[in-house]
């Protein structure tokens, strides 16, 4: 079976099933070009893991075809597959030295030794590992062996790197040097990648678009920007970034705009997303950076909203200030550190508003 779209990677009509009863991944439709660095975010349990290890072969797909280049490769091992992985853990060969560690699959491809030395140096370059190659991993800190993890996976010249929760291991400066590196050095190579991870910033910053699985779905495939900015369901809302939510019912739908009346009393304007119908119960979203409260940056014809100040947090590049609006003491707002921002005390009672377009109807 081969693709009529001409995508490098597809997953088609693909479920998986442990038990021959519950489905941990529900008819999936996936297509990626070649060379795009696609992220499968969500949380534990979602399926993304498991999608990963179908494209791999570690688990074969209990209904649909995974085609790569247009060619269906349910049927071969993965080690006939030509393809790059790398894991958390970086599951190097202890015994081995960093350039025995790289060699080894170039051994089993039946490589000569001229040309395998020279692919490992050339890979160890990549990651600015060069002198490292005498070493055991035992010898190396928890980033230079994932370094050395990218390189072996890199080493044979794959078309395709799988990814699965890389840098979980690394601490929060390391991880965020390497995801730079490795979205770099996969841009650069022009390499295909499927990255795994349930660190929404991670995927935010490294991704061509992102994949946010829930309950075996794909809930919303998107460009990072998008996700973030135009969320299609209230889970991805939630699960993307810091957001606010309001409930209540929708009043009125009237072209790209509709009236919601909040379960407080208040109406305010929002985008109809996930509504189709008046007196549908309804969760509105928005992000804390769209929400103002100087009077005199408050756009005409916004709505606003009484608040009170519960919390407001320093925190050097901005201010986090949590309130009470609309019968929710979860509200955050998130203004810059600038010289003209007001600071905010707690009990202080503010009018806050934001535009119709930054807020969202989605479902309850």
């Amino acid at each position: 079976m081969t693709t009529a779209d001409g995508a490098f990677v597809a997953f088609d009509r693909v479920q998986k099933s442990y038990d021959g009863e519950t489905l941990v991944v529900k008819d999936l439709n996936l297509s990626m070009p070649k060379g795009e660095f696609l992220t499968m975010l969500g949380p534990s349990g979602s399926g993304k893991t498991t999608c990963l290890m179908m494209l791999a072969g570690f688990e074969t797909a209990t209904h649909g075809d995974i085609l790569l280049d247009g060619v269906s490769i349910n049927n071969i091992p993965p080690h006939k597959r030509g393809i790059g992985m790398v894991f958390q853990n970086y599951a190097l060969f202890p015994h081995m030295s960093v350039a025995e560690n790289l060699s080894f699959p170039l051994e089993v491809r039946k490589m000569g030794k001229s040309e395998r030395d020279e692919k490992v140096k050339r890979a160890l370059d990549m990651v600015q590992m060069g002198s490292f190659a005498g070493r055991r991993p035992a010898q190396l800190s928890g980033g230079q062996q994932q370094r050395i993890a990218l390189a072996r996976a890199l080493v044979f010249e794959p078309e395709l790197v799988l990814m699965d929760e890389p840098l979980g291991a690394l601490d929060k400066q390391l991880r965020e040097t390497l995801q730079f590196e490795i979205t770099n050095l996969a841009h650069e190579l022009g390499i295909t990648t499927v990255y795994v991870t349930h660190d929404q910033t991670e995927a935010l910053t490294m991704s061509d678009r992102v994949a946010v699985f829930d309950d075996g779905r794909i809930q919303q495939l998107a460009p990072p920007d998008e996700l973030y900015e135009k969320p299609e369901n209230s889970f991805v809302a939630q699960f993307i970034g810091e957001n606010n939510t309001l409930d209540g019912v929708v009043e009125e739908i009237k072209g790209d705009t509709c009236i919601v009346k909040l379960d407080s009393g208040d109406i305010i304007d929002a985008v109809p997303v996930n509504v189709s119908q008046v007196g549908e119960r309804t969760t509105v979203s928005i992000r804390p950076e769209r929400v103002e409260f100087n009077a005199e940056r408050l756009q005409e014809g916004t709505h606003t909203l009484k608040a009170e100040v519960l919390e407001f947090i320093y925190m050097g590049d901005i201010f986090r200030t949590r309130l009470r609006v609309a019968g929710t003491d979860e509200f955050v707002i998130k203004t810059r550190n600038a010289p003209d921002q007001k600071r905010l005390k707690p009990g202080e009672m503010i009018e806050i508003g934001w535009l119709p377009q930054d807020c969202r109807a989605l479902d309850a």
